[in-house]
């Protein structure tokens, strides 16, 4: 099912739309963020910031699966709950919901930085370098440099 080998704008759209209809509260975050500020290079999935809550949750839920996600009870009950990282690839694209993202501190004081791209709302860059920054995973170490060169483009 996933035929998708990139992160596309249009994805972030379809997602953003829906998000929107069931009123689900979120930001992208990571590369997909930035990619979607303007960030020139690709990523392989779909970076979610939702807000923890129950009933945020079943929203996240419901949208997906009115995307076309196949989610077990598992991952639907991971999800309503707010388990802190969800990895979803049963659907048209990945999708990862991180609920306590490396480095940031609560949803709605990073949700008050944030930078609408149309109607994407997404996480500001320096809170994006910051998750990065705090992951520090080695391809996010890679990628920081670049990342910081993109912010002074943007901020």
């Amino acid at each position: 099912m996933n035929n998708q080998k990139a992160f596309s704008f249009r994805q972030g759209e379809l997602l953003a739309d829906l998000f929107c209809e069931m009123e689900v509260n979120y930001l992208f975050i990571g590369k997909s963020g930035a990619i979607i500020l303007g960030y020139p290079d690709t990523t392989q999935d779909v970076d979610i910031y939702p807000k923890k809550d129950p009933e945020n949750g079943r929203r996240i839920v419901n949208a997906l699966l009115k995307l076309g996600f196949e989610l077990d009870e598992e991952t639907k009950e991971a999800i309503v709950m707010g388990k802190d990282f969800v990895q979803i690839k049963s659907g048209p694209f990945d999708v990862d919901l991180v609920f306590a993202p490396d480095g940031l501190e609560d949803y709605d004081r990073v949700k008050k930085r944030a930078i609408w791209v149309e109607r994407i709302p997404v996480a500001h860059i320096t809170d994006i370098i910051k998750s990065k920054e705090a992951a520090k995973r080695e391809r996010d170490i890679r990628d920081l440099p670049f990342l910081k060169e993109f912010a002074k483009t943007i901020t």
